[in-house]
């Protein structure tokens, strides 16, 4: 039996967050992507910007890694605790305090059904 060779591929290069989205400053469409906010693409269709930017991320990753650093990781493989602290005025918290406590919940549950919607 003949050995096969495989290619290492870095699966991260195709999971990025992309969005296209209009710019009205430059008359054309940009190509984004969250994990790389520095990089956009612009082109005249939606479908040229997505491919523009997803060209020029494969490159950055191909450049970082040769550099020996890390690729960013990509938002939707990362894993998330469900929880973070956020700082707000303390009468705004009050305010919070009170609303939760009038409803019958509790301020997490006040605070992420606010965040939800």
């Amino acid at each position: 039996m003949k050995p096969t060779l495989r290619l290492k591929r870095n699966p991260r290069r195709d999971q990025y967050t992309y969005r296209v989205t209009w710019s009205a400053e430059d008359g054309e469409h940009v190509g984004l992507c969250a994990e790389f906010p520095s990089l956009s693409w612009l082109a005249s269709t939606p479908e040229t910007a997505l491919t523009g930017i997803r060209k020029i991320v494969r490159a950055a990753v191909k450049d970082m890694e040769a550099a020996g650093e890390p690729a960013p990781v990509p938002l939707a493989v990362k894993r998330y605790s469900g929880a973070f602290r956020v700082r707000i005025p303390p009468d705004v918290h009050r305010s919070l305090a009170v609303q939760a406590a009038e409803q019958g919940v509790s301020l997490n549950r006040l605070a992420s059904a606010k965040l939800s919607s």
